[in-house]
């Protein structure tokens, strides 16, 4: 089963992203900031971040930057609210963007998509 790591500042993002993607079969762990989420990276092994751009006072861009530096190989999709980060030269680094949304289904195909250009074998997340 593939594991996920979904880092928003918004409770209600998380909730709603963890019951959606473990209803699609992936084991899904959430964080409410940066800080949280670098002790559960040094903790545990992720097959894939999904990380909110837009954190209080944290930028998420930010938070990529480390993720990158210290897992290369951990792919990371950007979810914001806002498409205009998507053009944003730091933004680049993520292996995804989705716009935020109630509606799971396109984070949901990007993470397969994501998955299946790094090579993991994934059958609805129950890979």
């Amino acid at each position: 089963m593939m594991r996920l790591l979904i880092v928003d500042d918004e409770k209600n993002i998380r909730h709603l992203y963890a019951a959606d993607l473990q209803d699609a079969g992936y084991q899904v762990d959430t964080a409410e900031s940066g800080a949280a989420a670098a002790e559960l990276l040094n903790r545990f092994t992720f097959d894939l971040v999904v990380l909110d751009i837009h954190m209080g006072n944290e930028s998420g861009l930010d938070i990529l930057q480390d993720i990158v530096q210290e897992r290369k190989d951990l792919p990371v999709i950007l979810c914001s609210a806002y498409s205009c980060y998507k053009e944003d030269f730091s933004s680049w680094l993520a292996d995804g963007y989705v716009v935020k949304s109630s509606d799971t289904s396109a984070l949901k195909a990007e993470i397969e998509r994501v998955l299946a250009k790094r090579g993991s074998k994934t059958n609805g997340g129950n890979a």
